[in-house]
């Protein structure tokens, strides 16, 4: 039986990439350059990397250091490509080592931080990572008796537009520190490093205007 592409949204590399590269300018705009950026494994890492690229360009020559959490909300129950389903608990599985993040870039202090996700689907995954880093930051402050203010960030490549299980804070959605790339239908997004056959995959997001 051949598999129903109907509600399936396919993205090429090129797409991923330029979007990055408009949102490096955006952020540059908007004076919210990072000092750090905070990639959510696996699907963040990719978008991090290029914006990083971009934003480097716009910070003078200058690499953004890039941290990854790992942060597993998906269950793979299927042998299927794509099909995953949402599970009902974040799973940490890998933190900021911070004895060598202050070592090499200072405490986290003080710092833009930005998290960068490749799709805000139910947002808890995103609203997770926010609240940890968010008691990081406190616990620094006590230790520290610091008031120095950290500046947190989220970018995501692409909004699924569809009610959400949770909400980040109001400092985040109305002061302009919640950055989308691209808004999307409630569709299956199926991107370029998840898939087997590359070619066909490109061919696909090509016939969908995703490239």
């Amino acid at each position: 039986m051949a598999e129903d592409n109907s509600n399936m949204t396919y993205i090429s590399y090129n797409h991923m990439h330029k979007l990055c590269q408009q949102s490096a300018t955006k952020l540059r705009e908007a004076n919210k350059m990072p000092d750090i950026i905070v990639a959510i494994s696996g699907g963040g890492l990719i978008p991090a990397r290029m914006l990083r690229t971009f934003l480097k360009k716009e910070n003078g020559g200058k690499n953004v250091p890039i941290q990854a959490i790992g942060l597993s909300l998906y269950e793979d129950l299927s042998t299927s490509e794509f099909k995953q389903v949402i599970g009902k608990e974040v799973v940490k599985t890998q933190w900021l080592d911070l004895n060598i993040i202050n070592e090499k870039f200072g405490s986290l202090l003080g710092k833009k931080i930005l998290i960068v996700d490749e799709v805000d689907d139910t947002r808890t995954t995103l609203a997770y990572a926010l609240e940890e880093l968010e008691k990081e930051v406190k616990l620094a402050k006590k230790q520290e008796c610091s008031e120095i203010e950290t500046e947190f960030s989220v970018f995501v490549l692409y909004n699924k537009m569809k009610p959400k299980k949770k909400e980040l804070p109001d400092y985040i959605m109305n002061q302009g520190r919640y950055i989308v790339a691209s808004e999307v239908s409630d569709s299956w997004l199926c991107f370029p490093y998840d898939s087997i056959d590359i070619d066909l995959h490109t061919k696909k997001a090509t016939e969908q205007g995703n490239i």
